[in-house]
C-alpha cells in the first residue's frame, strides 16, 4: 500500500469515526449542551484534524509543502463554516426553530454541505484543469465575496420568506403544524403524507449550503488544485461543526470579528490567484506555501484578539455605565 492510498483511508477512517461519534454522542441528546462541554468536543476535533497534517507531513512523498497548504486550506473553510453557523444561528431565530430540532438540522445541514462540496470539488478542479482562465473568474468573485462580506449584514442577506424553495414548498406541499417539541421533517396523518415546519428550515438552510459551497470552492482552489488537499481540508473543515454550534450560542462575542479576518483572507487569496497570470508571482507562491499559511493564520488570530479586546472593552463600559437616571438599564449586550 502506498503512502497516498494509506492517507485516503486513514481520512475515510476518520470521517466514519467522528461522524459516527457525532451522530451517537452529540445530535441524538435532548437536553442542550452547555458551552465547556460543545467547546471541548470542538477542541478533540480540530486536533483530529492537526493530527491528520501530521500524518501528511510524515507520510506523503511531498510532506512538508503538501501539510503546509492542508493546514491553509483547513483554516480558511473551517473560518467559513463558522460563518455559515452564524447564518444558521440565524435562521432558527428568525424561523422560530426550538432547541430540541436544531440539532438534527445542523447535522443534515452538514452532511448536505460534504455532498455538496464533494461535488462542487470534483465539477470545480476538473473544469480548471480544462478551462485555466477560469481561475482568475474564481479569483475575481472571491474578491466580490470579500467585499459582500464586510459591507453587507448577515441579518440582511437572510430573508426565509423571498427564499425559492421556501415559498414554493409552503405553496405547494401540505403542511402539517407538528408539535413545537417534535423533530420531525415528515409526518403522516390520517393516511396523507405532510411537510412540517421544520421541513421548510431545511430547506433555507440547504440553500444557504449550496451558496457557501460556492464561495469555499474558489477559496480552497486558490490555495491549492490538488485533489487530496482539496477534499481532505473541506471535509475535515466541516466534521464536528454540531459541537461548534453549541459552542458558537454561547461564545459569539469572540467571533465579532472573524466575518472581516474571513473577508480578508477571501481578498488575499482571490488577489494571488488573479496575480498569478504573471508567472514569476504564480511560481513564488507554489514555492512558499508557508507564505498563505502565515497570512490566514495572522489574520484569524488578529481577528479573535481584537473580538476578545472589544469584549473586555465593551464589558468595562457597562460595569461603568452611571447608573443614576430613573428609568436608565445599561445595555445587555455589546453594540
Amino acid at each position: 500500500m502506498s503512502s497516498i492510498v494509506l492517507l485516503w483511508v486513514l481520512f475515510w477512517a476518520v470521517f466514519v469515526i467522528v461522524s459516527a461519534i457525532d451522530l451517537f454522542f452529540v445530535t441524538r441528546r435532548r437536553e442542550t449542551i452547555p458551552v465547556r462541554t460543545a467547546l471541548r468536543w470542538t477542541a478533540l476535533w480540530i486536533s483530529v484534524a492537526m493530527l491528520y497534517s501530521v500524518a501528511i507531513w510524515l507520510l506523503h512523498p511531498q510532506g512538508k509543502q503538501v501539510a503546509t497548504l492542508f493546514i491553509a486550506g483547513y483554516l480558511t473553510e473551517y473560518s467559513l463554516s463558522v460563518d455559515n453557523l452564524f447564518v444558521f444561528i440565524l435562521i432558527f431565530s428568525l424561523m422560530g426553530v426550538p432547541e430540541v430540532a436544531q440539532p438534527k438540522l445542523i447535522k443534515l445541514g452538514i452532511y448536505l454541505s460534504i455532498v455538496l462540496r464533494i461535488v462542487f470539488i470534483i465539477f470545480g478542479i476538473a473544469l480548471i484543469h480544462r478551462f485555466h482562465w477560469l481561475i482568475y473568474l474564481f479569483g475575481a468573485l472571491l474578491l466580490w465575496t470579500a467585499w459582500k462580506m464586510v459591507a453587507t449584514d448577515e441579518a440582511d442577506q437572510v430573508h426565509p420568506d423571498k427564499n425559492i424553495l421556501y415559498r414554493l414548498a409552503a405553496r405547494f406541499l401540505p403542511i402539517h403544524a407538528d408539535a413545537p417539541e417534535s423533530r420531525r421533517l415528515f409526518l403522516r396523518d390520517q393516511g396523507r403524507l405532510y411537510i412540517t415546519p421544520l421541513f421548510l428550515v431545511f430547506l433555507v438552510i440547504g440553500s444557504t449550503d449550496v451558496l457557501f459551497a460556492i464561495d469555499s470552492i474558489p477559496a480552497i482552489v486558490g490555495i491549492s488544485q490538488d485533489p487530496f488537499v482539496v477534499l481532505t481540508s473541506n471535509v475535515f473543515a466541516v466534521l464536528g461543526l454540531n459541537s461548534l454550534f453549541f459552542a458558537l450560542r454561547g461564545v459569539m462575542s469572540l467571533f465579532r470579528f472573524l466575518k472581516h479576518g474571513v473577508s480578508i483572507i477571501l481578498f488575499f487569496i482571490g488577489a494571488k490567484m488573479i496575480a498569478g497570470a504573471y508567472p514569476p508571482i504564480d511560481d513564488w507562491f507554489k514555492d512558499h506555501p508557508y507564505v498563505s499559511l502565515g497570512v490566514i493564520t495572522i489574520v484569524l488570530v488578529v481577528s479573535i484578539v481584537l473580538s476578545l479586546w472589544h469584549q473586555k472593552t465593551c464589558q468595562g463600559q457597562i460595569i461603568d455605565a452611571p447608573t443614576k437616571k430613573p428609568g436608565f438599564a445599561p445595555p445587555d449586550s455589546c453594540p
